[in-house]
């Protein structure tokens, strides 16, 4: 008789698309965008063009030395839970830092951006008081999987459709409480959430809003605390989702939002109540990440520039990418097969690293080369790198804008 483990076995060896390749990486502190990589059992140099840590904060001195300070006086781990032991001061005064970064009156940490979106929507969408919640189609895994467990009523409205938005709204029963859940910059598009609009649908229908700023905080606004500070609206958006581990340059996630829903969410979500704290020295560098990007324009002026020259290098080059709206630049594959060749020849040919998107972070058929250009890289770097991918383009056989399009591609500047 056939057991379970045999039965996932033949399913694994009748679907491979499902198989991922991990590239072994050693990032060189203090020379970000380069990186060891582990080819062919030695190590090679190169540039890494996928990362998240978008502006370098991962190697920021004011960083290292607040880490390094924190591992010095505390020790490598927090000891326990946030209940239990595991609450340092350097947790606390990065709680009231974000707080104040995101004009909310409180926040809370959790130790992934993931556990963030999961641990709170689950409990904040499965109260009583929120019913009925509204998900753009393309949100994140995390915010799925948090909807899903909370067990509340879902509502899906198409990726950044605010006329389908109103009328999953007005079609709801008008006495049942209401939660928008939405990105502000989405992950693998790079496109930007109507935010504005977004924020008039849910005070004309009494919604609750949940925004996810976790590609925008650090890079876009005043102080870098986002786009939806950027355009003016934040106090609109009752509850502020973002992550650390990418503006920021660390690891771990947070909310911040009125302290009696915080103090709610500090009780109830087990996904904060039963984990480990993050390690002070994370905190720690995290904080003086925060607060360096709150009084520094530099970081996000450079990688503005980069992702402002990247678009019209690729546009130049006929290369088709979803979106220029932000600093995300995924160029359009469509293929799994051909996806991981370009990655491939990039790392071989050019000692570039690309990762190949595919199935199930993005739908098959949609596969995409997720490009990310940082505040490390040189405008020589960018310059490069359009060059190589223009000719990987080329070798493959990989249609182009105007293929696709049937007319030259034309991308929208980068505000």
């Amino acid at each position: 008789m056939a057991t379970h483990l045999d039965y996932f076995t033949t399913k694994i060896s009748a679907d491979q698309r499902s198989t991922r390749e991990f590239l072994e990486i050693g990032r060189r502190a203090g020379h970000f965008p380069s990186a060891t990589a582990r080819v062919s059992g030695g190590n090679t140099e190169v540039s890494v063009w996928c990362s998240n840590d978008y502006l370098g904060m991962g190697q920021h001195p004011l960083v290292l030395a607040a880490a390094h300070d924190a591992v010095a006086k505390f020790g490598a781990g927090s000891g326990g839970s946030r209940n239990i032991g595991g609450t340092n001061h350097r947790h606390v005064e990065l709680e009231r830092e974000l707080a104040d970064w995101h004009r909310k009156d409180a926040a809370l940490l959790f130790t992934s951006g993931y556990t963030a979106n999961d641990g709170a929507l689950t409990v904040i969408a499965g109260t009583p008081d929120t019913t009925v919640v509204f998900s753009d189609e393309l949100n994140h895994a995390s915010i799925i999987d948090g909807l899903r467990h909370s067990g509340a009523s879902k509502r899906i409205f198409r990726h950044n459709d605010v006329e389908h938005l109103a009328q999953l709204l007005a079609g709801a029963d008008p006495e049942l409480p209401k939660l928008i859940v939405v990105e502000s910059i989405y992950s693998m598009s790079g496109d930007v959430a109507p935010l504005a609009e977004i924020a008039d649908l849910a005070e004309r229908f009494g919604a609750t809003t949940f925004l996810d700023e976790v590609h925008a905080i650090g890079m876009y606004g005043p102080e870098g605390a986002g786009v939806a500070a950027r355009e003016g609206i934040v106090e609109r958006f009752d509850i502020i989702m973002g992550t650390l581990a990418k503006g920021l340059g660390t690891a771990g996630g947070y909310i911040a939002g009125p302290t009696d829903l915080i103090d709610y969410v500090r009780t109830a979500s087990r996904a904060f109540v039963f984990t480990t704290s993050l390690p002070p020295a994370n905190a720690a560098g995290a904080l003086a990440a925060v607060r360096h990007l709150r009084e520094s324009e530099v970081e996000r002026e450079r990688l503005a520039v980069n992702a402002r020259l990247l678009h019209r290098l690729l546009d130049d080059a006929d290369i088709p990418f979803k979106s220029a709206d932000s600093h995300i630049v995924s160029a359009i594959v469509g293929d799994d097969a051909l996806c991981k060749q370009a990655s491939a020849l990039l790392l071989d040919r050019h000692q570039i690293y690309v990762q190949a998107i595919n199935a199930p972070s993005v739908r098959e058929g949609d596969e995409v080369l997720r490009i990310a250009p940082s505040a490390t890289h040189t405008t020589a770097d960018v310059e490069k790198f359009a060059e190589a991918l223009a000719g990987i383009w080329r070798a493959l056989g990989i249609p182009t804008a105007s293929v696709r399009s049937g007319s030259s591609s034309t991308a929208k500047e980068l505000v």
